[in-house]
């Protein structure tokens, strides 16, 4: 059995504030994201809650930035396209940060000799 992520998980227990359309839009890829950046590994039953909000967390990014990079200006030789935090250009790079952070503590992220 899979860990599922659902609209009332994402908005009750996770306290989101997409909207439902906005959030099922970028749930597909979040899912994806999250899935590649544990290696595949399923969660435990004590991991559940820290993957969806990973999940959680990766959609918002997914519905404000999108995957790709994140707009950026120039003014003459003056390039700037890191103005998002953390040093990231791309939506995929903020959710890997953010779906870290809330990884933390669980063997998901662990990728060493077991």
């Amino acid at each position: 059995m899979g860990v599922k992520v659902d609209y009332s998980f994402y908005s009750g227990t996770y306290g989101g504030g997409l909207a439902e359309d906005a959030f099922m839009a970028a749930l597909g890829p979040a899912a994806r994201h999250v899935s590649w950046l544990v290696g595949g590994r399923r969660p435990s039953r004590c991991e559940w809650d820290e993957y969806k909000r990973a999940v959680c967390v990766a959609a918002e990014i997914f519905a404000q930035y999108g995957e790709g990079q994140i707009a950026g200006f120039q003014i003459g030789e003056f390039r700037m396209n890191s103005y998002a935090g953390h040093g990231a250009t791309t939506g995929t790079e903020l959710a890997t940060i953010a779906a870290t952070e809330e990884l933390a503590g669980t063997s998901l992220l662990f990728s060493g000799v077991r």
